[in-house]
């Protein structure tokens, strides 16, 4: 079934189309990457599918009904936003709470029901040691991976999240990649934009490339042939499935493509 689709969505910014007539529909179960180069519209259509940006023409629909429409669109799905950034001083068990924030009651201390979520969520991004820990201290990387917990912590039906291994070191980045790709088998949709070509080849089981805001592929393999067109460089591409790897030859220029 369907769960979530964008029917020709177009979103200007100052004259300028930052996505141009996007259709997709996106499953349980899958984990969609969503790559493409700099200034693509990845965030965009990212944002514009977590019910955020309302698209200028097309529509999005959640559940074959309108996205904005849902008032418990925040029990349904989880968006992880590029560049998230915290003021306060909370721990860090406290900010991955918040990702309960519908669940949760208005008023009064953390039920002791949720903290079982919360301390799965704190293990599978590798925080448990920093539980207690002002979230404002922690290094860029743990922060990252404190945000994606929070991200998690819900279960959340629709989990989009953008540039999530940014920053993160190797290990980090991997783990996190199969954590991602491990939720997705457990039955959530999983949208994320990415920049690492071999993650996201090893761990989606499907890729859209954009390409100046429109949708240049929608694929479960991504190819030479298809980095060359998006990206302008030349790659070879070794191994299958959890072993795929790309290694760069050459850059050109995209007008000569």
């Amino acid at each position: 079934m369907t769960l979530l689709a964008a029917e020709n969505i177009t979103v200007t910014r100052g004259g300028r189309a930052i996505l141009s007539d996007v259709s997709l529909q996106a499953h349980a179960g899958e984990f969609i990457a969503v790559l493409g180069p700099n200034g693509a519209g990845k965030s965009t259509l990212l944002s514009s599918l977590a019910g955020l940006v309302r698209p200028d023409t097309g529509k999005v629909m959640l559940d074959a009904g309108p996205i904005l429409a849902r008032r418990d669109l925040a029990r349904l799905r989880a968006y992880l936003p590029q560049n998230p950034r915290l003021e306060w001083p909370i721990t860090v068990e406290r900010l991955v709470a918040l990702g309960l924030t519908p669940r949760l009651p208005a008023t009064g201390g953390l039920p002791e029901a949720f903290r079982p979520a919360i301390t799965r969520a704190l293990g599978a991004c590798d925080l448990l040691a920093k539980r207690e820990q002002a979230a404002t201290t922690l290094s860029g990387g743990e922060f990252a991976r404190a945000m994606l917990a929070r991200a998690i912590v819900g279960e959340p039906k629709v989990l989009i999240v953008d540039e999530p291994i940014t920053g993160l070191d190797p290990r980090h980045a991997m783990a996190s990649m199969a954590m991602l790709s491990a939720v997705a088998r457990a039955g959530t949709l999983v949208i994320a934009s990415l920049h690492d070509l071999t993650l996201a080849a090893r761990h989606s089981s499907r890729v859209i490339l954009l390409v100046d805001g429109r949708l240049e592929s929608d694929t479960d393999s991504l190819t030479e042939e298809l980095i060359h067109r998006a990206f302008g460089v030349r790659v070879v591409a070794t191994g299958l499935g959890e072993s795929r790897s790309f290694t760069l030859l050459s850059t050109s220029e995209k007008s000569a493509l």
